[in-house]
């Protein structure tokens, strides 16, 4: 896999491992990477801008308050040249302000505004890169949906022995081509993908209705981490208060019945992820007016059942896509009726997901789920943001797809 004409925004941290920085930045250009720098203040203080110029044949980016670039050195348009952004070294002390969202520099605020992937690239003494708070960090900024490439074990600039070393800029740049050339994959796959998420409303009168407690959360960060990976990727949301990304296509509904005929219209797709909580009943006649307490007729409610999605799209031969996911939201024997789902709607994967515990699954940041194989096979994911859950599904599901791509070609 080639990196030519491809865009790398290097942030040079402080720390003696940034000398680095040099060695990878003639790698990068010798293999006609494109690459721009930001040099940290403290940065500074082991390479300097006119070495990196020199290597780059590009101007460094040192002050977010330079009036003399102000154009250039605009931090969203520097984010969005990029196709990548790595920060080498990044330090115990960068790893900190990331993970509490400092934007006090033209690094930080150019990280914080990027819609690209960021790669850290850990370099500190051991016992730093051990200490509970980093590790702390460190789990944060991976929940976050930072990229880590090490650090690795080896002998420190202070003499000790141990993890914290920086890896190797040819390992640094062994990585940079497996990710593009994953991501390239998927691209001329030209992938497509149609994700539901959130709750359904079906009204009882104008003002009432049957719902659930679903935030939309897991289903909108799927779409998010399959978008990512360059996949073609449009959400049919229900009534959320979430802040959706320009990145993906949202189409907003309301009832089961809506979303039913949004995902029709949205097909052929390649892979449908079905992470909505449809309501499985709706009132079989809504009422023109409101309801009156006192109205002695309302003894009952008479209720239908929905349509379901995705048993609908596992039995349709015609218009069934190339992968179909479902989720099981269970509050008992969580794997087992996973499972039965899985068979009954004849889909490819089940995600199971408890929703009986508080912390996890329904109007929350947390999940905890099992991705289910049609052979069984079952992936456990401990709990962890559903950023970072979503992350590992998408994951999961671009890699089945293209198995099965392959073994049917």
């Amino acid at each position: 896999m080639s990196l030519q004409n491809k865009k790398v925004l290097l942030i040079v941290g402080g720390g003696i491992s940034a000398y680095k920085a040099l060695d990878f930045i003639r790698l990068l250009v010798k293999n006609n990477v494109e690459v721009k720098t930001i040099l940290t203040k403290s940065g500074k203080k082991f390479v300097t801008s006119l070495s990196i110029t020199s290597l780059s044949n590009n101007k460094v980016f040192e002050d977010i308050f330079d009036v003399n670039y102000e154009k250039d050195i605009d931090h969203i348009s520097l984010s969005r040249w990029a196709d990548i952004i790595l920060v080498m070294p990044t330090t115990a002390n960068m790893m900190t302000k990331l993970s509490v969202g400092k934007a006090e520099d033209l690094a930080t605020t150019v990280i914080l505004a990027s819609n690209k992937d960021v790669i850290l690239v850990p370099a500190m003494n051991v016992r730093m890169w051990l200490h509970k708070a980093t590790q702390s960090n460190f789990k944060n900024l991976l929940n976050y949906g930072y990229r880590f490439i090490g650090p690795i074990k080896g002998e420190m600039a202070c003499g000790e022995y141990g993890e914290g070393k920086m890896s190797s800029p040819r390992q640094i740049f062994s990585y940079l081509k497996e990710y593009f050339k994953n991501k390239n994959l998927v691209k001329s796959k030209k992938i497509s993908a149609v994700v539901t998420t959130g709750p359904t409303r079906e009204y009882i009168d104008p003002i009432r209705y049957i719902s659930n407690e679903s935030s939309g959360k897991q289903g909108y960060e799927i779409a998010l981490a399959l978008s990512k990976l360059g996949v073609k990727t449009t959400l049919v949301a229900g009534p959320t208060s979430l802040n959706y990304s320009k990145d993906i296509k949202v189409k907003q509904i309301n009832s089961a019945e809506e979303m039913m005929d949004a995902v029709r219209k949205l097909l052929p797709v390649d892979i449908v992820i079905c992470a909505a909580a449809v309501s499985d009943f709706r009132p079989k006649n809504k009422s023109i007016q409101k309801i009156k307490k006192d109205k002695k007729k309302f003894n009952s409610l008479d209720l239908i059942q929905n349509q379901d999605i995705l048993e609908y799209l596992g039995k349709n031969n015609r218009l069934r896509p190339k992968l179909l996911v479902g989720f099981s939201a269970e509050t008992e024997k969580l794997i087992e009726n996973s499972i039965k789902k899985l068979n009954h709607k004849y889909c490819d994967i089940i995600i199971a997901n408890d929703v009986s515990k508080k912390d996890t699954g329904f109007n929350v940041d947390y999940n905890k789920v099992s991705i289910i194989e049609k052979n069984r096979k079952v992936l456990n994911l401990p709990k962890n943001k559903k950023s970072f859950i979503a992350s590992k599904i998408a994951k999961k599901i671009i890699d089945k797809f293209l198995i099965d791509d392959k073994n049917t070609n």
